[in-house]
Formats: C-alpha cells, sequence, structure tokens
C-alpha cells in the first residue's frame, strides 16, 4: 500500500519538477465534471462506487477540483450485527466520500494519454436496513453502529481517450486508503482496496 502511494507521489512531484511554472506567460483556463464509476472490494465483497469528479483545469493539463463516490449496490452487515443492535430486517452497509482532487495530464492533445491524480479527503460508513435507514430498536441503539467518520487518500493512474474536443474517455485504476473506521463488525482493510472504473468527461479542455 505504502509503496502504491510512493510510486505515485514520486511521478507527480518528478512531473512538476520538470516545469519552472504552470502560470508562466499567457494561461489557458477551462474545466470539466462528469459521472464516474469505480469497481472495487468492499468487506470482501464485491463493490460499486457510483459519483464523479471535476473542477478548474490549468493549462490543459492541471486539474484543481473535487471528486465523491458512494457505494450503490447491497453489502450484508455480519449476521450477528442484526441481534445486536435489534435491526427489524437486515443490515446493510453505508459508505460514501468525497475530497479535494489534483491531477496532471500527459500530452493531453494526443488522441491516447495518461494522467496521475490524488484524492484527499473524508467519508463516512455506518449501518442501515433494507427498508430505512432508521428500521431499528431505539432501546438498544448506541455509538458503536451510529457511524464513523474517516480520512480517505486515493492516488491513482488513468489512460484517456479524447472522443471530441468536448468530451473524453478515461480508465482508471487507484488505491483507496482508509482510516477511522471503528464501527462494530467493520475495520479499514474492509474499505482500503484497489479500484478500477470508468469516467466520462464533459467540458472545456
Amino acid at each position: 500500500m505504502k509503496k502504491a502511494l510512493l510510486i505515485v507521489l514520486l511521478l507527480a512531484a518528478s512531473v512538476f519538477a520538470q516545469r519552472k511554472s504552470f502560470f508562466e506567460g499567457e494561461m489557458d483556463n477551462g474545466g470539466f465534471g462528469g459521472p464516474q464509476v469505480k469497481f472495487s472490494s468492499v468487506k470482501n465483497n464485491f463493490g460499486v462506487l457510483a459519483g464523479g469528479y471535476g473542477g478548474w483545469l490549468i493549462n490543459h493539463q492541471v486539474l484543481i477540483g473535487f471528486g465523491g463516490y458512494g457505494l450503490a449496490n447491497n453489502i450484508k452487515a455480519n449476521s450477528d450485527v442484526q441481534n445486536l443492535f435489534n435491526y427489524r430486517s437486515q443490515p446493510y452497509v453505508n459508505f460514501g466520500y468525497g475530497g479535494g482532487v489534483l491531477e496532471y495530464y500527459f500530452t493531453p492533445d494526443e488522441l491516447l494519454h495518461s494522467s496521475v491524480s490524488l484524492l484527499i479527503g473524508a467519508g463516512g460508513v455506518s449501518y442501515r436496513s433494507a427498508n430505512s435507514a432508521c428500521n431499528w430498536d431505539s432501546d438498544n441503539w448506541n455509538d458503536d453502529n451510529n457511524g464513523d467518520v474517516l480520512f480517505v487518500l486515493e492516488p491513482g493512474i488513468s489512460g484517456e481517450l479524447n472522443v471530441a474536443k468536448f468530451m473524453k474517455v478515461g480508465f482508471n485504476v487507484s488505491y483507496r486508503f482508509v482510516n477511522g473506521v471503528d464501527t462494530y463488525g467493520l475495520k479499514n482493510s474492509d474499505f482500503s482496496n484497489f479500484s478500477g472504473g470508468i469516467a466520462l468527461k464533459f467540458g472545456v479542455f
């Protein structure tokens, strides 16, 4: 995990070191936004994370923006969670995160090109029932299943295809570092894992 993060950070540092400044001369401004879907292991189950990202694009190569993602499919809690917290039906896991995104694009005018990125932000985990987020017996409710606020760090690499002047398609691989999980039946490693996905980008590039 640490090696993957170190490689991405060193690569990004070497890229930025090659230029004196991204703001020298006339600066081109652009921006984009769009949906993104990631596929990852969550609590040792197949997880689909739906969301998107976008922001301000500087000189066609540097993105400063925001992104956010949430677990879109049902992943069951451990079998003892329902009885321990007296849920009236099968509880599932909630997971979502978001934050600031920095991304650098290599040769963005080429038909096929690549990028490195880093998301730094926060997220949350909790439980919900199949029918309602509050379908539980309040007499048994306590802080152990009230959810946690998490720190999230996600470096990644992408390959992109220029479809049109206003549209790109990106294919990405990233590693999600999660810290702060303390909810009963869950741990950091349940949410820290590799992701692979696809993004559609619309805007001024």
